[in-house]
This record gives C-alpha cells, structure tokens and sequence, in this order.
C-alpha cells in the first residue's frame, strides 16, 4: 500500500505549550471515525475477520465524508506507546490494532484523570479533523524551514569568522 504521513495527534495550535499541558494532564487524545469504531466493535464480537482496510477506515479522515462524526479516544489505553496507526498495524495487526483502539475509547469514556466534561476533548466531524491535521502539518512544515533557516545562519557565520581569522 501506498504510505501515508503519521498519523498526527489532535493537539491545538500553539503546539509547544498544549504539548506540555498535555504530558502534564497525561491525555494522548486521537480521533477516529465512530461508526468504523462501531463496526469493529461488532466485528469483534461476532469473531468477523478485520482487515487493514477497516482499521484505515477508522483512523484516515482523508476519505471519509466531511460529515462523518469523528470521536476523540485517549490513547493511553492502548498500554504501549506507538508512533503512528502504520507501526501499530505491523506490531499488533489488524483485529490488535482494533482492539487498541476499543481500549483507548473505554479509557477516554472511563476519564481517569477526572477531567471536567466541558475541558474534555469533543467529537467533531471530519471536516473539522481534517483542518485540525492541515494545520499540525503546516507547523511541522514550518519548523522544519526554520532549522534549515538556522544551519544557514550558522554557515553563514562561521565563513564570516574564517575570513576575520586569515586577516
């Protein structure tokens, strides 16, 4: 299968600060799309076979339609941590996979950490989700330019030093 960018994590726009406030909270909030979460549920219980395809389904809001109810999960509850769904699939595999994400949902159901409801991670759709991805990867994007930005800074000074130092 063609290979996708990392899954990304629902985090706000000042990604520095909500990082740390979220390490501090302990929460990694995720969303997926419901009904596919739904769907495995029932697979599950009916000992179905799930396929990558499912799992895709419910983790990749790219194909989904923009009205499609996405829902946050706390991925803590998946006991192990894992970069992205791609590394998950290849470790647990498929029904695994799905599994994990059932837990997380109970975890984020079950709020451990006693979180108001109103400070609570919403549902949204997938529009919504969409945007939210959009914009964590034009920071990324954008963090990357700076560094590259830097290193040239720091050629940049270092050819200055070398010609002061031949004088």
């Amino acid at each position: 299968p063609p290979s996708r960018p990392p899954a990304p994590r629902a985090r706000p726009p000042d990604a520095m600060a909500a990082e740390e406030a979220a390490a501090a909270e302990g929460q990694d909030i995720f969303y997926v799309c419901k009904k596919s979460l739904d769907k495995l549920q029932e697979k599950l219980k009916q000992s179905e076979e799930i396929t990558s395809e499912l799992v895709n389904e419910l983790t990749f809001p790219e194909n989904l339609p923009d009205e499609e109810t996405m829902v946050p999960v706390d991925m803590r509850g998946v006991g192990q941590d894992f970069d992205d769904v791609e590394q998950m699939v290849e470790s647990l595999g498929p029904k695994g996979t799905a599994e994990a994400f059932i837990k997380a949902k109970e975890y984020f159901d079950a709020n451990k950490d006693k979180e108001p409801e109103e400070e609570r991670p919403k549902p949204m759709t997938a529009a919504e989700w969409r945007q939210v991805l959009e914009e964590e990867e034009d920071m990324a994007e954008g963090e990357e330019e700076d560094d590259i930005l830097e290193d040239e800074e720091e050629d940049l000074l270092e050819d200055e030093e070398e010609a002061g130092e031949e004088d």
